[in-house]
């Protein structure tokens, strides 16, 4: 997952390939919570790791739940709070004795239920979430909840978290009014938690339309699953028969999350124009009503195939067809349409989808004002948005506030594949935690883009100048790969040594054969030679005399030339070394020469030395820093030297956050939409 403030996406241009989506959401802590009310232990295979999940597990474990994950797998073990007499029947649930506070975060799909399933069992719970979990309504679920007699008050403002739920006096001879047209978690909450009080049966009714009736649906299906047959009126009446109670069932497999394929769905629709998108874990059968989004997207163009656990998505139509489309059915994946719609051949409209004003953010008034930074036309109304497609030529690059909202951050992602070839910027990336920790991973994976358009930053200069510890951290904060190409010459020279290859010209061809296939990665500030850790080895003052040694023989550097290129991945790639902006990736948009004084960078080796426990002296230090320079930038094959177009940084007098700084302001001046 990136965690850096923000994520420059290059220029994508196609996709292909197969993605395994994570289980869905709504599935999850749906499963987790009916598992918890539950008697003895239900095995969850394929759940959710995210935000949200994290969230219900924990609350779970507040409870007095088992919970034991299965290391390495995202299965897990809940041990419920359901108890049985001897005889098997159900005997209510193991309440806790002590008072509680959860903390929810902004996890809806685990507040609402949660609540109402706390405030018919009973006990003395506080509910708090982030600012805007407070500002996410739940006054109609509360007031249904109040009628049967639950004890729920707000601590904040009326009608909002947080909340305070005590034991009821529950009332159940009448039905149970709840408004429909906000959210249907508020009736997903109360046909999950009425079961634990269904003496008699137990009539819900629903006022107003319904909104993302699919949701009911899952449900329903997931109720089934735990024993609860609930009979359904239409959408108006629900009622849950008298008697019932959840019952294990063992095991139940998460499915993959339909919201989520809507992202490569439409990846497909706008780049797979060679080989398809497919999608593994998810078929057109799926109980989840986001799946139908595939729908949508063939109207707009794609070409989609599936199977029972599969789909396969290319491009059809050019430019996308655009569309007027009721969304009630797939208010999260409606989403994505709103960037597909920028490619599409006419304005689109979505309709129906008031309930985005009362997610993670008003999705509505997001959606429009970063669809107006990459310059697009936008119309919206309270329960209604029309975005009309961007021509060539009228693109513009953008940095997209995500509000901390998943959703934003993936549906914008997408504006990547403009044909003008703008960058997007997707501020605050880590959002996606909520429900794919991996989405840019998995996108990354699927996209092909040629390799001058993934940006890469050069930092080139003498030893001891600072090039690994200044290009490290920069890569760090734009999430970038990181290729320390003295290292790969320090490895290749240790792996000659192992090999019985005395480092002279006369071996020059074995170790460049040796070097063309070196099996090295970089793993934080490790580096594996075949797995193992080569790191102290290598770094030692012989190690870098050794470095210098292999790099003046032209087969080496040849060999490693190849190497070096095929750490060019996206999203992007910061190399050190001492030729990196000159030999190895001349079209870098940024290059940086890092020098400092043979005294600043002899007195820094020195006290480098000596944290680890070395002797030194700084004479000879300097020495040894003076002759490396003098036959570095004099070697006949890619003497060190500043490229023509590097920008020089003598960082002798800079802290290591102030050179930072300086590259990364460098590097902003370079794109196209402010910080």
């Amino acid at each position: 997952m990136f965690a850096t403030a923000f994520l420059d996406l290059p220029s994508l241009q196609q996709a292909g390939g197969t993605v395994t989506l994570p289980g869905s959401k709504s599935i999850s802590n749906r499963v987790l919570l009916l598992s918890a009310l539950c008697a003895g232990s239900t095995w969850v295979h394929d759940l959710l790791d995210s935000d949200d999940t994290r969230v219900m597990l924990a609350a779970l474990r507040q409870l007095g739940c088992g919970v034991e994950p299965k290391a390495g797998t995202h299965s897990v073990c809940i041990t419920g709070l359901g108890q049985s007499t001897s005889n098997g029947q159900s005997a209510g649930l193991k309440k806790p004795t002590e008072a509680i506070e959860f903390f929810m975060g902004n996890a809806g799909t685990a507040m609402r239920p949660l609540t109402a399933a706390l405030a018919v069992m009973g006990g003395d719970f506080t509910l708090k979430g982030v600012p805007r979990m407070h500002e996410r309504p739940i006054g109609d679920l509360v007031d249904a909840l109040r009628l049967l007699g639950c004890h729920i008050d707000y601590l904040g403002n009326e009608g909002y978290p947080p909340l305070r739920v005590r034991t009821p006096q529950l009332q159940l001879d009448k039905p149970i009014q709840v408004r429909g047209d906000v959210s249907s978690q508020f009736l997903t909450a109360l046909l999950m938690s009425l079961p634990l009080a269904a003496q008699k049966d137990i009539v819900i009714e629903v006022v107003g339309e319904l909104i993302s009736k699919p949701y009911i649906e899952i449900t329903l299906n997931l109720l089934a699953r735990y024993g609860i047959d609930v009979k359904r009126d239409g959408w108006q009446r629900f009622t849950i028969p008298a008697g019932s109670h959840y019952t294990s069932p063992g095991e139940i497999h998460v499915e993959a999350d339909a919201s989520s394929a809507s992202y490569f769905i439409a990846l497909g629709a706008l780049a797979a124009t060679d080989k398809a998108v497919r999608i593994q874990g998810l078929g057109a059968s799926s109980i989840q009503g986001d799946i139908r989004f595939m729908d949508a997207a063939a109207q707009m163009g794609a070409r989609i195939e599936s199977g029972p656990n599969w789909l396969e998505i290319k491009r059809g139509a050019w430019p996308l067809k655009a569309i007027d489309l009721d969304c009630n059915h797939i208010p999260d994946a409606a989403m994505t349409l709103a960037v597909m719609a920028l490619y599409a051949d006419g304005p689109t409209t979505l309709r129906n989808i008031a309930s985005w004003r009362v997610k993670e953010t008003d999705r509505i008034a997001a959606m429009a004002k970063e669809a107006r930074k990459l310059g697009a036309q936008v119309e919206e109304g309270p329960d209604w948005l029309r975005i009309h497609p961007l021509p060539t030529g009228q693109w513009k690059a953008a940095s997209i506030h995500t509000y901390d909202d998943h959703r934003v951050a993936m549906c914008f992602s997408l504006a990547a594949f403009n044909v003008d070839q703008q960058a997007v910027r997707i501020e605050d990336p880590k959002c996606v935690a909520k429900t794919f920790p991996d989405y840019f991973e998995a996108l990354f994976s699927l996209t092909q883009t040629p390799s001058d358009r993934i940006p890469v930053i050069c930092i080139d200069g003498p030893t001891a100048s600072g090039k690994g510890t200044l290009s490290s951290l920069v890569a760090q904060r734009l999430g970038y790969h990181y290729l320390d190409s003295g290292a790969l010459y320090r490895v290749t020279a240790y792996a000659a040594l192992q090999a019985g290859l005395s480092l002279e010209t006369s071996n020059e061809l074995a170790i460049a054969a040796l070097a063309e296939k070196l099996p090295v990665r970089f793993e934080g500030d490790k580096v594996l030679l075949n797995e193992q850790d080569v790191t102290d080895a290598i770094r030692s003052e012989e190690g870098g005399m050794n470095a210098s040694k292999v790099s003046t023989l032209p087969a080496v550097r040849v060999a490693l030339v190849a190497l070096q290129h095929s750490f060019q991945r996206l999203p992007g790639l910061l190399a050190d070394g001492r030729d990196m902006g000159t030999v190895i990736f001349p079209g870098a948009p940024l290059k940086v020469f890092l020098t400092a004084s043979a005294a600043k960078r002899a007195d820094r080796r020195y006290k480098q030395l000596i944290s680890k426990g070395f002797q030194a002296k700084i004479a000879d230090l300097r020495a040894d820093l003076e002759a490396r320079d003098a036959r570095d930038s004099s070697r006949s094959v890619a003497p060190l030297k500043p490229a023509q177009d590097a920008m020089l940084l003598d960082n002798s007098d800079l802290s290591i956050d102030q050179s930072v700084r300086q590259v990364l302001d460098w590097w902003q001046s370079k794109q196209g939409f402010p910080v």
